[in-house]
Parts: structure tokens; sequence; C-alpha cells
């Protein structure tokens, strides 16, 4: 039972090549900008919100990015320049990243293994009252069950598309019904109510290039202070 006046304690778990799909979709598909995530963070606070009545309070206390790495000589130049940004937008999000080694036949291989480990394990350690897996993987579905049994519930986010080439993102039925709620990201601007939250979730290339050019006048700032 939870204290009066208590935070609600939210975990966000994500899949990172499925979240990684979306972000590229959103972006070269529709147009919309960079999905980012202390936006998304707030929707899923704002939106939790109305699920969950009692709280003083709604906070992502905890958030894990799993996902597989090639190694560095397998990477582009390009690939590594992309790693980099993406690890400095987990960083200022507050989630941990945390990758396993891509095989040689590049295959991804026990990170959904890691993912339900770590958000177990936040779970069992009564570090947060409701988790948010960010994936459509039906292998995630024995997971969904732990944790209710354990008092804590759980949000699927997902994004159900088609892109210009055809290929599908959506989320396994199974994992779908036995979650506590679910919201398709993707069909939120077409909803009145959160169409407005929707847009706030992307970066615009405006928005990116203002955010550079403020981080070089930050460098230079300090380099003068520093030869000062």
């Amino acid at each position: 039972m939870k204290a009066q006046g208590s935070i609600c304690r939210i975990g966000v778990f994500y899949d990172g090549s499925y979240f990684a799909y979306a972000q590229s979709y959103f972006y070269h598909d529709r147009n919309l900008g960079w999905l980012s995530f202390q936006p998304l963070h707030t929707f899923f606070e704002t939106f939790i919100a109305k699920k969950e009545q009692g709280f003083s309070s709604y906070k992502v206390v905890y958030a894990a990015w799993h996902q597989g790495m090639f190694p560095g000589k397998d990477a582009t130049d390009e690939q590594l320049r992309f790693d980099r940004r993406l690890y400095h937008d987990l960083m200022h999000a507050g989630v941990d990243p945390k990758y396993l080694p891509v095989s040689q036949q590049r295959r991804e291989k026990g990170t959904d293994v890691a993912l339900a480990v770590d958000a177990l394990q936040v779970g069992l350690d009564g570090k947060i009252d409701i988790a948010v897996l960010v994936t459509g993987d039906g292998d995630f579905v024995p997971l969904v069950r732990a944790l209710n049994k354990h008092g804590i519930r759980v949000l699927a986010a997902y994004f159900d598309f088609q892109d210009s080439r055809g290929k599908k993102s959506f989320i396994n039925e199974r994992l779908l019904k036995c979650c506590n709620y679910e919201v398709d990201v993707g069909k939120l601007d077409g909803d009145r109510e959160s169409g407005v939250a929707f847009k706030g979730l992307f970066r615009t290339a405006s928005d990116l290039r203002d955010r550079a050019e403020a981080q070089t006048r930050l460098a230079d700032d300090q380099d003068s202070d520093s030869s000062a």
C-alpha cells in the first residue's frame, strides 16, 4: 500500500534496436524530427498519472538502454559518429547505456535477456512502481508476468507502422494483452488530447543545429577561461 503523498517511481527499459528503428522512421519517412528521450519520459510521467491515482507526483527514476554493439574494426566512421551522438543523448537524458557485443555473424544475442534481468532486478529491489517496456518482442511476456506478481505494473510503449520500404514495426499480441497499460507512440498525433504532446517529442533539424552551436559557444567560453 502506497503512503499518502508518495512518488510514483517509473522505470523505462529500452529495447535499443527497436527504438532506434522507430527514430529512423519518424525522421526519414515522416519528417517529424528526432524522437528524443527527455520529452518522451515526461510524456510517460503524464500518461501514467492518468492511469495511477493517489500519488503526489510521477517521476522516471531509472532508465536503461539495451542494445548490441559492433566491434570498432567492423564499424564505419559514420556508425561511430552516430554511436557517439546516441551516447551523448542517453547521458543527457539520464539513460544508462548497457551494450552487449554483437557476434561475428552480426546478430544480437542476449540483449533481451539482459533487459529482462535488469527490469526484474530493479523491480524486485523495490525501486520502481511502474515499468515501461519500450519494445514489441513477445519474449518479454514472462518478464511482465513476473513483475505483475510482485506488484509492478507494466506499460507497453510501442510503435506500429510500416516504413517506405515495406518493413513493419509492431508489438506481439501476447505481450500487448498481458501488460497493464499500452500506448502506441506513433498514433498519438491522431488523438486530439495527445496531439500537442506528440509534436513535442521530436527535435527538428533547427533544434539540433541550435544545440550544436550552443555547445560550440560553451566550448569556446571554456577555452577562453582556461587561457585567461
